[in-house]
Protein backbone atom coordinates (compact mmCIF):
# COMPACT_ATOMS: atom_id res chain seq x y z
CA UNK A 1 0.00 0.00 0.00
CA UNK A 2 1.01 3.15 -0.40
CA UNK A 3 2.36 5.55 2.41
CA UNK A 4 2.39 9.29 3.28
CA UNK A 5 4.68 10.94 0.67
CA UNK A 6 7.54 12.36 2.53
CA UNK A 7 10.16 15.15 1.34
CA UNK A 8 12.84 14.13 -1.15
CA UNK A 9 16.58 13.87 0.54
CA UNK A 10 17.78 11.85 -2.50
CA UNK A 11 17.41 12.02 -6.04
CA UNK A 12 15.18 9.04 -7.02
CA UNK A 13 13.03 10.55 -4.63
CA UNK A 14 12.75 13.41 -6.47
CA UNK A 15 12.24 11.41 -9.48
CA UNK A 16 9.33 9.55 -7.68
CA UNK A 17 7.57 12.84 -6.74
CA UNK A 18 8.08 13.85 -10.17
CA UNK A 19 5.86 10.45 -11.30
CA UNK A 20 3.16 11.59 -8.89
CA UNK A 21 3.11 14.95 -9.83
CA UNK A 22 2.33 13.46 -13.55
CA UNK A 23 -0.46 10.83 -12.20
CA UNK A 24 1.27 7.50 -11.70
CA UNK A 25 -0.05 5.81 -8.93
CA UNK A 26 1.05 2.19 -9.37
CA UNK A 27 4.06 0.93 -9.40
CA UNK A 28 4.61 -2.82 -10.87
CA UNK A 29 8.20 -4.49 -9.49
CA UNK A 30 10.36 -7.33 -8.56
CA UNK A 31 12.84 -5.75 -5.90
CA UNK A 32 16.45 -5.77 -6.49
CA UNK A 33 19.62 -4.19 -5.23
CA UNK A 34 20.49 -2.11 -8.22
CA UNK A 35 16.50 -0.29 -7.67
CA UNK A 36 17.24 0.06 -4.10
CA UNK A 37 16.66 3.84 -4.06
CA UNK A 38 14.28 3.94 -6.44
CA UNK A 39 12.13 1.30 -4.61
CA UNK A 40 12.69 3.05 -1.40
CA UNK A 41 11.34 6.43 -2.61
CA UNK A 42 8.51 4.23 -4.34
CA UNK A 43 7.25 2.76 -1.16
CA UNK A 44 5.82 5.82 0.13
CA UNK A 45 4.34 7.28 -2.64
CA UNK A 46 2.68 4.53 -5.10
CA UNK A 47 0.71 1.81 -4.43
CA UNK A 48 3.67 -0.70 -4.86
CA UNK A 49 2.80 -4.35 -6.18
CA UNK A 50 5.26 -6.73 -6.02
CA UNK A 51 5.04 -9.20 -8.93
CA UNK A 52 6.93 -13.08 -9.34
CA UNK A 53 8.73 -12.23 -12.45
CA UNK A 54 9.87 -8.93 -14.33
CA UNK A 55 7.45 -10.02 -17.68
CA UNK A 56 4.10 -10.03 -15.59
CA UNK A 57 5.12 -6.31 -14.03
CA UNK A 58 5.79 -4.97 -18.09
CA UNK A 59 2.11 -7.00 -18.76
CA UNK A 60 0.39 -5.29 -15.98
CA UNK A 61 1.40 -2.20 -16.45
CA UNK A 62 0.51 -2.34 -20.24
CA UNK A 63 -2.90 -3.33 -19.55
CA UNK A 64 -3.13 -1.04 -16.32
CA UNK A 65 -3.12 1.85 -18.17
CA UNK A 66 -4.68 0.46 -21.52
CA UNK A 67 -7.75 -0.69 -18.96
CA UNK A 68 -8.23 3.18 -18.34
CA UNK A 69 -9.28 3.35 -14.65
CA UNK A 70 -7.42 5.87 -12.38
CA UNK A 71 -3.70 6.50 -12.29
CA UNK A 72 -0.74 5.38 -14.17
CA UNK A 73 1.52 2.19 -13.49
CA UNK A 74 4.96 2.21 -14.16
CA UNK A 75 6.86 -0.85 -14.27
CA UNK A 76 10.53 -0.64 -11.96
CA UNK A 77 13.30 -3.71 -12.63
CA UNK A 78 16.66 -4.35 -11.51
CA UNK A 79 19.67 -4.26 -13.70
CA UNK A 80 20.97 -7.22 -15.89
CA UNK A 81 18.08 -9.94 -15.47
CA UNK A 82 15.84 -7.48 -14.73
CA UNK A 83 16.04 -5.62 -17.80
CA UNK A 84 16.17 -8.61 -19.95
CA UNK A 85 12.93 -10.40 -18.57
CA UNK A 86 10.59 -7.29 -19.15
CA UNK A 87 12.18 -6.95 -23.11
CA UNK A 88 8.91 -9.04 -23.87
CA UNK A 89 6.49 -6.69 -22.48
CA UNK A 90 8.47 -4.17 -23.91
CA UNK A 91 8.20 -6.07 -27.21
CA UNK A 92 4.34 -6.31 -27.06
CA UNK A 93 3.31 -2.87 -25.88
CA UNK A 94 5.91 -1.60 -28.91
CA UNK A 95 3.73 -3.32 -31.25
CA UNK A 96 0.38 -2.56 -29.93
CA UNK A 97 1.32 1.32 -29.88
CA UNK A 98 0.54 1.43 -25.71
CA UNK A 99 1.96 3.02 -22.83
CA UNK A 100 4.91 1.71 -21.15
CA UNK A 101 7.18 2.74 -18.97
CA UNK A 102 10.02 1.03 -17.01
CA UNK A 103 12.24 2.40 -14.77
CA UNK A 104 15.40 0.42 -14.03
CA UNK A 105 18.60 0.25 -12.10
CA UNK A 106 22.06 -0.12 -13.24
CA UNK A 107 25.30 -0.28 -11.41
CA UNK A 108 27.17 2.56 -10.29
CA UNK A 109 28.78 4.57 -12.90
CA UNK A 110 32.27 3.50 -12.08
CA UNK A 111 31.68 0.20 -12.51
CA UNK A 112 29.72 0.45 -16.39
CA UNK A 113 32.22 -1.72 -18.76
CA UNK A 114 33.84 0.11 -20.85
CA UNK A 115 36.36 -0.75 -23.35
CA UNK A 116 35.27 -3.67 -24.95
CA UNK A 117 34.77 -5.59 -21.59
CA UNK A 118 31.51 -7.25 -21.31
CA UNK A 119 30.53 -7.13 -17.31
CA UNK A 120 32.34 -4.81 -14.73
CA UNK A 121 29.52 -4.55 -12.21
CA UNK A 122 27.51 -6.99 -10.57
CA UNK A 123 25.05 -8.01 -12.98
CA UNK A 124 25.39 -5.40 -15.09
CA UNK A 125 24.04 -5.59 -18.96
CA UNK A 126 23.97 -2.99 -21.44
CA UNK A 127 19.56 -2.47 -20.71
CA UNK A 128 19.75 0.23 -22.64
CA UNK A 129 21.01 -1.02 -25.87
CA UNK A 130 18.58 -4.05 -25.09
CA UNK A 131 15.57 -1.99 -25.07
CA UNK A 132 16.60 0.24 -27.83
CA UNK A 133 14.74 -1.74 -30.65
CA UNK A 134 11.09 -1.69 -28.77
CA UNK A 135 11.05 1.88 -27.15
CA UNK A 136 10.58 5.23 -28.58
CA UNK A 137 13.70 6.50 -26.08
CA UNK A 138 16.27 4.32 -24.44
CA UNK A 139 18.09 6.41 -22.39
CA UNK A 140 20.89 6.36 -19.73
CA UNK A 141 21.03 8.42 -16.27
CA UNK A 142 24.74 8.71 -15.14
CA UNK A 143 24.11 11.62 -13.09
CA UNK A 144 20.50 13.18 -12.14
CA UNK A 145 18.17 14.17 -15.32
CA UNK A 146 16.59 17.97 -14.88
CA UNK A 147 12.81 17.55 -14.00
CA UNK A 148 11.77 18.97 -17.58
CA UNK A 149 14.23 16.49 -19.58
CA UNK A 150 12.41 13.50 -17.07
CA UNK A 151 8.77 14.71 -17.74
CA UNK A 152 9.25 15.19 -21.82
CA UNK A 153 10.86 11.25 -21.77
CA UNK A 154 8.22 10.32 -19.65
CA UNK A 155 5.08 11.88 -21.77
CA UNK A 156 6.79 10.91 -25.09
CA UNK A 157 5.26 7.51 -24.25
CA UNK A 158 1.84 8.41 -24.40
CA UNK A 159 1.87 10.95 -27.03
CA UNK A 160 2.16 10.79 -31.05
CA UNK A 161 1.94 7.34 -31.76
CA UNK A 162 2.37 5.61 -27.70
CA UNK A 163 4.96 3.24 -27.04
CA UNK A 164 8.05 1.67 -24.34
CA UNK A 165 9.94 4.70 -22.71
CA UNK A 166 13.23 2.68 -20.83
CA UNK A 167 15.12 4.99 -18.16
CA UNK A 168 17.93 2.92 -16.71
CA UNK A 169 19.35 4.74 -13.86
CA UNK A 170 22.58 4.17 -12.09
CA UNK A 171 22.92 3.28 -8.65
CA UNK A 172 25.19 6.29 -7.32
CA UNK A 173 22.02 8.85 -9.84
CA UNK A 174 19.63 7.37 -7.65
CA UNK A 175 21.39 8.28 -4.28
CA UNK A 176 22.92 11.28 -5.58
CA UNK A 177 21.14 14.64 -3.42
CA UNK A 178 18.04 16.01 -5.51
CA UNK A 179 18.69 18.31 -7.48
CA UNK A 180 17.79 22.28 -7.05
CA UNK A 181 14.47 22.66 -7.73
CA UNK A 182 13.84 25.43 -10.75
CA UNK A 183 11.27 26.78 -12.81
CA UNK A 184 11.25 24.49 -15.72
CA UNK A 185 8.68 24.95 -18.49
CA UNK A 186 7.42 21.39 -19.67
CA UNK A 187 6.34 21.50 -23.14
CA UNK A 188 2.77 20.00 -24.55
CA UNK A 189 3.79 17.46 -27.46
CA UNK A 190 0.83 17.98 -29.57
CA UNK A 191 -0.18 15.48 -31.94
CA UNK A 192 -1.02 15.90 -35.82
CA UNK A 193 -4.30 17.00 -36.54
CA UNK A 194 -6.06 16.71 -40.29
CA UNK A 195 -6.48 19.65 -42.05
CA UNK A 196 -9.74 20.71 -43.30
CA UNK A 197 -9.53 19.86 -46.76
CA UNK A 198 -8.04 16.69 -45.93
CA UNK A 199 -11.55 16.11 -43.95
CA UNK A 200 -13.69 17.42 -46.58
CA UNK A 201 -12.56 14.99 -49.03
CA UNK A 202 -13.43 11.92 -46.56
CA UNK A 203 -16.99 14.17 -46.08
CA UNK A 204 -17.17 13.90 -50.46
CA UNK A 205 -16.52 10.26 -50.40
CA UNK A 206 -19.14 9.68 -48.25
CA UNK A 207 -21.72 11.35 -49.86
CA UNK A 208 -21.51 9.36 -53.09
CA UNK A 209 -20.99 6.40 -51.38
CA UNK A 210 -23.15 3.73 -51.30
CA UNK A 211 -21.81 0.94 -49.07
CA UNK A 212 -19.46 2.42 -46.96
CA UNK A 213 -17.74 1.16 -43.49
CA UNK A 214 -16.18 3.02 -40.72
CA UNK A 215 -13.50 0.90 -39.65
CA UNK A 216 -12.59 2.11 -35.86
CA UNK A 217 -9.07 0.19 -34.63
CA UNK A 218 -7.57 0.89 -31.18
CA UNK A 219 -5.70 4.22 -31.77
CA UNK A 220 -9.69 5.27 -30.83
CA UNK A 221 -9.78 5.45 -27.42
CA UNK A 222 -12.23 4.02 -25.28
CA UNK A 223 -13.63 7.40 -24.00
CA UNK A 224 -13.76 8.98 -27.34
CA UNK A 225 -15.52 6.09 -28.56
CA UNK A 226 -18.20 5.97 -25.68
CA UNK A 227 -18.81 10.02 -25.59
CA UNK A 228 -19.52 9.92 -29.24
CA UNK A 229 -21.85 7.09 -29.34
CA UNK A 230 -24.78 9.31 -30.23
CA UNK A 231 -22.61 10.83 -32.87
CA UNK A 232 -22.23 7.23 -34.18
CA UNK A 233 -25.65 7.06 -33.81
CA UNK A 234 -27.19 9.99 -35.92
CA UNK A 235 -24.42 9.55 -38.68
CA UNK A 236 -25.86 7.00 -39.63
CA UNK A 237 -22.06 4.98 -40.94
CA UNK A 238 -22.19 1.19 -41.20
CA UNK A 239 -19.08 1.06 -37.90
CA UNK A 240 -16.91 -2.07 -37.55
CA UNK A 241 -13.97 -2.73 -35.49
CA UNK A 242 -10.92 -4.01 -35.17
CA UNK A 243 -10.01 -6.35 -32.00
CA UNK A 244 -8.07 -3.92 -30.88
CA UNK A 245 -11.28 -1.72 -30.59
CA UNK A 246 -13.92 -4.26 -30.10
CA UNK A 247 -15.12 -2.27 -26.99
CA UNK A 248 -15.47 0.68 -28.52
CA UNK A 249 -19.35 -0.02 -29.50
CA UNK A 250 -21.82 -2.18 -28.31
CA UNK A 251 -22.62 -5.27 -30.75
CA UNK A 252 -25.89 -4.51 -30.46
CA UNK A 253 -25.86 -1.30 -31.97
CA UNK A 254 -27.73 -0.81 -35.26
CA UNK A 255 -24.50 0.38 -37.40
CA UNK A 256 -22.70 -2.10 -35.76
CA UNK A 257 -21.60 -4.37 -38.63
CA UNK A 258 -18.74 -6.61 -36.58
CA UNK A 259 -15.02 -7.09 -36.72
CA UNK A 260 -12.95 -7.88 -40.04
CA UNK A 261 -9.84 -9.86 -39.30
CA UNK A 262 -7.72 -13.22 -40.87
CA UNK A 263 -9.08 -14.24 -37.29
CA UNK A 264 -12.05 -12.07 -37.15
CA UNK A 265 -15.82 -12.78 -38.77
CA UNK A 266 -16.39 -14.24 -41.99
CA UNK A 267 -19.72 -12.06 -42.76
CA UNK A 268 -17.08 -9.01 -41.55
CA UNK A 269 -14.61 -9.79 -44.06
CA UNK A 270 -17.34 -10.54 -47.13
CA UNK A 271 -18.47 -6.90 -46.24
CA UNK A 272 -14.95 -5.22 -46.73
CA UNK A 273 -14.69 -7.07 -49.70
CA UNK A 274 -18.30 -5.59 -50.78
CA UNK A 275 -18.03 -1.73 -49.54
CA UNK A 276 -17.43 0.99 -52.36
CA UNK A 277 -15.23 3.20 -49.41
CA UNK A 278 -13.26 1.87 -46.25
CA UNK A 279 -12.20 4.49 -43.73
CA UNK A 280 -9.89 3.20 -41.05
CA UNK A 281 -9.09 5.34 -38.38
CA UNK A 282 -6.77 4.85 -35.53
CA UNK A 283 -5.40 1.18 -36.99
CA UNK A 284 -2.00 0.36 -38.75
CA UNK A 285 -3.61 -2.23 -41.53
CA UNK A 286 -1.38 -4.29 -40.37
CA UNK A 287 -1.34 -7.73 -42.28
CA UNK A 288 -3.46 -9.88 -39.74
CA UNK A 289 -6.22 -6.88 -40.33
CA UNK A 290 -5.94 -6.86 -44.30
CA UNK A 291 -5.08 -10.90 -45.11
CA UNK A 292 -1.67 -11.44 -46.29
CA UNK A 293 -3.05 -11.18 -49.47
CA UNK A 294 -3.61 -7.39 -48.91
CA UNK A 295 -3.97 -6.72 -52.66
CA UNK A 296 -7.42 -7.75 -51.90
CA UNK A 297 -7.93 -5.36 -49.13
CA UNK A 298 -11.24 -3.48 -49.54
CA UNK A 299 -10.93 -4.53 -53.53
CA UNK A 300 -13.94 -2.56 -54.61
CA UNK A 301 -13.35 0.26 -51.86
CA UNK A 302 -11.67 3.77 -52.10
CA UNK A 303 -9.58 3.59 -49.25
CA UNK A 304 -8.85 5.99 -46.42
CA UNK A 305 -6.30 5.41 -44.16
CA UNK A 306 -6.02 7.58 -40.73
CA UNK A 307 -2.96 7.40 -38.38
CA UNK A 308 -0.89 9.19 -36.80
CA UNK A 309 2.16 6.82 -37.81
CA UNK A 310 3.53 8.41 -41.17
CA UNK A 311 5.69 5.51 -41.83
CA UNK A 312 2.36 3.28 -41.66
CA UNK A 313 0.85 5.34 -44.02
CA UNK A 314 4.07 4.66 -46.27
CA UNK A 315 4.60 1.22 -45.86
CA UNK A 316 2.86 -0.11 -49.04
CA UNK A 317 0.24 -2.37 -47.95
CA UNK A 318 -2.72 -2.59 -48.10
CA UNK A 319 -3.51 -0.05 -51.18
CA UNK A 320 -3.93 3.80 -49.73
CA UNK A 321 -6.40 6.03 -51.62
CA UNK A 322 -5.86 8.92 -49.04
CA UNK A 323 -3.74 8.43 -46.32
CA UNK A 324 -4.08 10.88 -43.10
CA UNK A 325 -1.47 11.20 -41.26
CA UNK A 326 -3.48 12.52 -37.94
CA UNK A 327 -4.52 12.02 -34.34
CA UNK A 328 -7.37 9.26 -34.45
CA UNK A 329 -9.46 10.97 -31.68
CA UNK A 330 -9.49 14.46 -32.81
CA UNK A 331 -10.07 13.41 -36.71
CA UNK A 332 -13.61 11.22 -35.55
CA UNK A 333 -14.59 14.06 -33.13
CA UNK A 334 -14.48 16.90 -35.96
CA UNK A 335 -15.63 14.29 -38.69
CA UNK A 336 -18.62 12.70 -37.07
CA UNK A 337 -20.74 15.50 -36.53
CA UNK A 338 -20.70 16.18 -40.28
CA UNK A 339 -21.97 12.89 -41.64
CA UNK A 340 -25.38 12.20 -42.52
CA UNK A 341 -25.90 9.48 -44.94
CA UNK A 342 -28.94 6.81 -45.96
CA UNK A 343 -27.22 3.63 -45.64
CA UNK A 344 -30.33 1.79 -44.51
CA UNK A 345 -30.65 -0.47 -47.60
CA UNK A 346 -26.84 -1.33 -47.31
CA UNK A 347 -27.05 -1.78 -43.25
CA UNK A 348 -29.60 -3.97 -44.23
CA UNK A 349 -28.04 -6.28 -46.33
CA UNK A 350 -24.78 -6.08 -44.19
CA UNK A 351 -27.15 -7.72 -41.57
CA UNK A 352 -28.95 -10.20 -43.87
CA UNK A 353 -25.22 -11.40 -44.36
CA UNK A 354 -24.45 -11.36 -40.91
CA UNK A 355 -27.50 -13.28 -39.93
CA UNK A 356 -27.00 -16.04 -42.93
CA UNK A 357 -23.37 -16.70 -41.45
CA UNK A 358 -23.31 -18.38 -37.75
CA UNK A 359 -20.58 -17.31 -35.57
CA UNK A 360 -19.60 -20.67 -34.66
CA UNK A 361 -19.38 -22.59 -38.34
CA UNK A 362 -21.31 -25.50 -39.08
CA UNK A 363 -18.35 -27.21 -39.85
CA UNK A 364 -16.65 -26.88 -36.59
CA UNK A 365 -16.31 -30.53 -34.82
CA UNK A 366 -16.13 -31.11 -30.99
CA UNK A 367 -15.73 -34.47 -29.46
CA UNK A 368 -17.83 -35.85 -26.82
CA UNK A 369 -16.68 -34.88 -23.12
CA UNK A 370 -15.45 -31.61 -24.08
CA UNK A 371 -16.79 -28.14 -24.45
CA UNK A 372 -16.98 -26.43 -27.73
CA UNK A 373 -14.96 -23.46 -26.67
CA UNK A 374 -17.58 -20.97 -30.21
CA UNK A 375 -20.47 -22.27 -27.24
CA UNK A 376 -18.25 -21.35 -24.33
CA UNK A 377 -17.66 -18.17 -25.30
CA UNK A 378 -21.65 -17.58 -26.82
CA UNK A 379 -22.69 -18.48 -22.86
CA UNK A 380 -20.12 -16.37 -21.19
CA UNK A 381 -21.10 -13.11 -23.31
CA UNK A 382 -24.99 -14.06 -22.19
CA UNK A 383 -23.61 -14.15 -18.19
CA UNK A 384 -21.60 -11.08 -18.43
CA UNK A 385 -22.28 -7.35 -17.70
CA UNK A 386 -21.58 -4.58 -19.09
CA UNK A 387 -19.04 -3.22 -16.97
CA UNK A 388 -16.77 -6.74 -16.47
CA UNK A 389 -13.45 -6.80 -17.79
CA UNK A 390 -12.96 -9.26 -20.30
CA UNK A 391 -9.19 -10.30 -21.13
CA UNK A 392 -9.19 -13.39 -23.88
CA UNK A 393 -5.18 -14.04 -23.60
CA UNK A 394 -3.22 -13.15 -26.47
CA UNK A 395 -2.41 -16.34 -28.84
CA UNK A 396 -4.26 -19.74 -29.64
CA UNK A 397 -7.81 -21.07 -29.78
CA UNK A 398 -8.66 -19.30 -26.50
CA UNK A 399 -7.88 -15.67 -28.38
CA UNK A 400 -9.02 -16.61 -31.79
CA UNK A 401 -12.53 -17.87 -30.98
CA UNK A 402 -13.14 -14.87 -28.82
CA UNK A 403 -12.22 -12.41 -31.71
CA UNK A 404 -14.90 -14.23 -34.09
CA UNK A 405 -17.32 -14.53 -31.19
CA UNK A 406 -17.75 -12.18 -28.18
CA UNK A 407 -20.44 -9.83 -29.00
CA UNK A 408 -19.34 -6.89 -26.85
CA UNK A 409 -21.45 -4.54 -24.32
CA UNK A 410 -20.85 -1.25 -24.31
CA UNK A 411 -18.97 -0.20 -20.84
CA UNK A 412 -17.25 -3.53 -21.16
CA UNK A 413 -13.48 -3.29 -21.26
CA UNK A 414 -11.76 -5.90 -23.59
CA UNK A 415 -8.04 -6.12 -24.04
CA UNK A 416 -5.53 -8.49 -25.70
CA UNK A 417 -2.41 -8.06 -26.73
CA UNK A 418 -2.26 -9.79 -30.59
CA UNK A 419 0.74 -7.99 -32.31
CA UNK A 420 3.33 -10.18 -30.57
CA UNK A 421 0.79 -12.92 -30.03
CA UNK A 422 2.97 -14.61 -26.78
CA UNK A 423 1.61 -17.23 -24.81
CA UNK A 424 1.66 -15.90 -21.23
CA UNK A 425 0.41 -12.28 -21.35
CA UNK A 426 -3.36 -13.37 -20.09
CA UNK A 427 -2.32 -13.37 -16.53
CA UNK A 428 -0.71 -11.12 -15.91
CA UNK A 429 -2.55 -8.81 -17.91
CA UNK A 430 -6.01 -9.71 -16.09
CA UNK A 431 -3.97 -8.94 -12.92
CA UNK A 432 -3.17 -5.08 -14.62
CA UNK A 433 -6.69 -4.87 -16.01
CA UNK A 434 -8.49 -5.31 -12.42
CA UNK A 435 -6.37 -3.17 -10.35
CA UNK A 436 -7.26 -0.12 -13.01
CA UNK A 437 -10.71 -1.09 -12.47
CA UNK A 438 -10.81 -1.82 -8.36
CA UNK A 439 -14.12 -4.47 -7.11
CA UNK A 440 -14.82 -5.12 -10.91
CA UNK A 441 -15.38 -8.66 -12.04
CA UNK A 442 -12.65 -9.62 -14.40
CA UNK A 443 -12.76 -12.67 -17.21
CA UNK A 444 -9.31 -14.24 -18.27
CA UNK A 445 -9.89 -16.65 -20.53
CA UNK A 446 -6.45 -18.35 -21.78
CA UNK A 447 -5.31 -21.35 -23.01
CA UNK A 448 -3.13 -24.14 -20.34
CA UNK A 449 -0.09 -23.65 -22.94
CA UNK A 450 -0.40 -20.63 -22.39
CA UNK A 451 -1.05 -19.91 -19.11
CA UNK A 452 1.88 -22.35 -17.57
CA UNK A 453 4.09 -19.91 -19.56
CA UNK A 454 3.28 -17.10 -16.46
CA UNK A 455 1.29 -19.51 -13.80
CA UNK A 456 3.44 -18.40 -11.30
CA UNK A 457 1.77 -15.10 -10.71
CA UNK A 458 -1.02 -16.86 -9.12
CA UNK A 459 0.41 -15.90 -6.21
CA UNK A 460 0.12 -12.03 -7.24
CA UNK A 461 -3.60 -13.09 -7.53
CA UNK A 462 -3.98 -14.77 -4.60
CA UNK A 463 -2.14 -12.07 -1.87
CA UNK A 464 -4.18 -8.97 -3.60
CA UNK A 465 -7.59 -10.96 -3.24
CA UNK A 466 -8.19 -10.01 -6.60
CA UNK A 467 -11.68 -10.61 -8.23
CA UNK A 468 -10.25 -12.78 -11.48
CA UNK A 469 -12.27 -15.34 -13.04
CA UNK A 470 -9.70 -17.35 -14.57
CA UNK A 471 -10.88 -19.82 -17.72
CA UNK A 472 -8.45 -22.37 -18.38
CA UNK A 473 -8.84 -23.90 -22.33
CA UNK A 474 -7.61 -27.36 -21.08
CA UNK A 475 -6.50 -29.15 -24.54
CA UNK A 476 -3.26 -30.82 -23.00
CA UNK A 477 -1.16 -28.61 -25.50
CA UNK A 478 -0.46 -26.23 -27.65
CA UNK A 479 -3.56 -26.48 -29.81
CA UNK A 480 -2.19 -23.67 -32.97
CA UNK A 481 1.05 -25.37 -32.66
CA UNK A 482 -0.45 -28.97 -33.55
CA UNK A 483 -2.82 -27.90 -36.32
CA UNK A 484 0.23 -26.54 -37.97
CA UNK A 485 1.95 -29.71 -37.81
CA UNK A 486 -1.28 -31.52 -38.82
CA UNK A 487 -2.17 -29.51 -41.60
CA UNK A 488 0.96 -29.09 -43.34
CA UNK A 489 3.39 -31.80 -41.82
CA UNK A 490 1.08 -34.84 -42.28
CA UNK A 491 0.97 -35.11 -38.34
CA UNK A 492 4.40 -35.00 -37.43
CA UNK A 493 3.82 -34.23 -34.07
CA UNK A 494 6.47 -32.59 -31.82
CA UNK A 495 6.38 -30.78 -28.52
CA UNK A 496 2.96 -29.64 -29.01
CA UNK A 497 1.31 -31.98 -26.12
CA UNK A 498 1.75 -34.03 -23.35
CA UNK A 499 1.55 -37.39 -25.69
CA UNK A 500 4.94 -35.27 -27.08
CA UNK A 501 6.70 -34.01 -24.48
CA UNK A 502 4.85 -30.58 -22.86
CA UNK A 503 4.17 -31.39 -19.23
CA UNK A 504 1.07 -29.92 -17.09
CA UNK A 505 0.14 -29.17 -13.89
CA UNK A 506 -3.03 -30.65 -12.20
CA UNK A 507 -5.06 -27.59 -12.40
CA UNK A 508 -6.65 -28.22 -9.48
CA UNK A 509 -4.09 -28.95 -7.05
CA UNK A 510 -2.41 -26.01 -8.63
CA UNK A 511 -5.14 -23.59 -7.80
CA UNK A 512 -5.23 -24.85 -4.96
CA UNK A 513 -1.64 -24.65 -3.48
CA UNK A 514 -2.40 -21.11 -3.49
CA UNK A 515 -6.11 -21.12 -1.54
CA UNK A 516 -8.11 -20.81 -4.90
CA UNK A 517 -10.79 -22.53 -5.28
CA UNK A 518 -11.74 -24.62 -8.85
CA UNK A 519 -14.53 -25.79 -10.76
CA UNK A 520 -14.45 -28.39 -14.03
CA UNK A 521 -17.27 -26.90 -16.23
CA UNK A 522 -19.61 -29.22 -18.46
CA UNK A 523 -21.99 -29.03 -20.80
CA UNK A 524 -24.46 -27.42 -18.70
CA UNK A 525 -21.89 -25.34 -17.11
CA UNK A 526 -23.66 -21.63 -17.70
CA UNK A 527 -26.98 -23.02 -15.71
CA UNK A 528 -24.89 -24.65 -12.84
CA UNK A 529 -25.73 -22.77 -9.60
CA UNK A 530 -22.34 -23.44 -7.75
CA UNK A 531 -20.69 -21.83 -10.73
CA UNK A 532 -23.16 -18.83 -10.96
CA UNK A 533 -22.32 -18.27 -7.32
CA UNK A 534 -18.59 -18.51 -8.14
CA UNK A 535 -18.94 -16.29 -10.79
CA UNK A 536 -20.61 -13.39 -8.41
CA UNK A 537 -18.19 -14.09 -5.72
CA UNK A 538 -16.03 -10.90 -5.29
CA UNK A 539 -13.14 -13.69 -4.64
CA UNK A 540 -10.64 -15.35 -7.02
CA UNK A 541 -11.66 -18.66 -9.23
CA UNK A 542 -10.67 -20.80 -11.27
CA UNK A 543 -12.94 -22.89 -13.94
CA UNK A 544 -11.15 -25.80 -15.80
CA UNK A 545 -13.10 -26.02 -19.57
CA UNK A 546 -12.13 -29.59 -20.87
CA UNK A 547 -11.40 -28.85 -24.70
CA UNK A 548 -10.72 -31.41 -27.51
CA UNK A 549 -7.33 -31.71 -28.58
CA UNK A 550 -8.88 -32.17 -32.25
CA UNK A 551 -11.08 -28.91 -31.91
CA UNK A 552 -11.86 -27.48 -35.42
CA UNK A 553 -11.67 -23.71 -35.44
CA UNK A 554 -13.47 -22.93 -38.72
CA UNK A 555 -13.68 -20.35 -40.71
CA UNK A 556 -10.01 -19.03 -40.85
CA UNK A 557 -7.69 -17.80 -43.40
CA UNK A 558 -6.30 -21.16 -45.39
CA UNK A 559 -2.71 -20.98 -46.76
CA UNK A 560 -0.86 -22.85 -49.02
CA UNK A 561 3.00 -23.96 -49.63
CA UNK A 562 3.61 -22.86 -52.95
CA UNK A 563 7.22 -24.15 -54.91
CA UNK A 564 10.23 -22.40 -53.11
CA UNK A 565 8.61 -22.96 -50.31
CA UNK A 566 7.01 -20.15 -49.37
CA UNK A 567 3.24 -19.43 -48.57
CA UNK A 568 0.69 -18.21 -50.42
CA UNK A 569 -3.28 -17.42 -48.40
CA UNK A 570 -6.50 -16.39 -49.50
CA UNK A 571 -8.34 -13.16 -49.18
CA UNK A 572 -10.18 -12.02 -46.59
CA UNK A 573 -13.53 -12.64 -48.17
CA UNK A 574 -12.30 -16.36 -48.43
CA UNK A 575 -12.12 -18.11 -45.32
CA UNK A 576 -12.05 -21.51 -45.31
CA UNK A 577 -14.35 -23.57 -45.53
CA UNK A 578 -16.37 -22.64 -48.86
CA UNK A 579 -20.03 -21.98 -48.22
CA UNK A 580 -22.47 -23.69 -50.65
CA UNK A 581 -22.87 -22.09 -53.86
CA UNK A 582 -26.12 -21.36 -52.92
CA UNK A 583 -25.26 -19.14 -49.62
CA UNK A 584 -22.10 -17.87 -51.14
CA UNK A 585 -23.92 -15.96 -54.18
CA UNK A 586 -26.42 -14.71 -51.40
CA UNK A 587 -23.47 -12.88 -49.58
CA UNK A 588 -21.66 -11.87 -52.35
CA UNK A 589 -24.18 -9.26 -53.85
CA UNK A 590 -21.45 -6.57 -54.54
CA UNK A 591 -18.55 -8.72 -55.18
Amino acid sequence: MAATTTAASKYAEQLTDWLVELGYTHCFFVAGGNIMHLLDGARTRFTCVPVVHEVAAGIAVEYFNEAGGKGRAFAMVTAGPGVSNIITAMSGAWLESRELLVIAGQVKSEDLATGGVRQRGIQEIDGVGLAAPVAKHSVQMKKPMPKAEFVSLVNAGSTGRPGPVFIELCLDAQGAPPLKEQAAEVKAQINAVASETEIDLVITQLKSAQRPILLIGGGVSRKLARALQTELTSSGIPVMTTWNAADRIDAAHPSYLGRPNTWGQRAANLLVAQADLVIAVGTRLGMQQTGFNWQQFGRNAYVVHVDIDRAELDKGHPKIDLPVCADADDFLTRLLPKVRGDWETWVSYAQEVRNALPLNDPANETGNGFLSPFDFYADLVRLSESDDVVIPCSSGGANSVSMQVIEQKLGQVIITDKGLASMGYGLAGAIGASMAHPGKRTFLIEGDGGFSQNLQELATVAVNNLPIKTFIFANNGYGSIRMTQKNYFDGAYLGCDTETGLGFPDWDMLFQSFGISTITLDKDWSTNKEVLSALRSDKPYGFIVPIDPLQTYWPKITSRIVEGGGMESNPLHMMSPDLAPDLFTQVTKYL
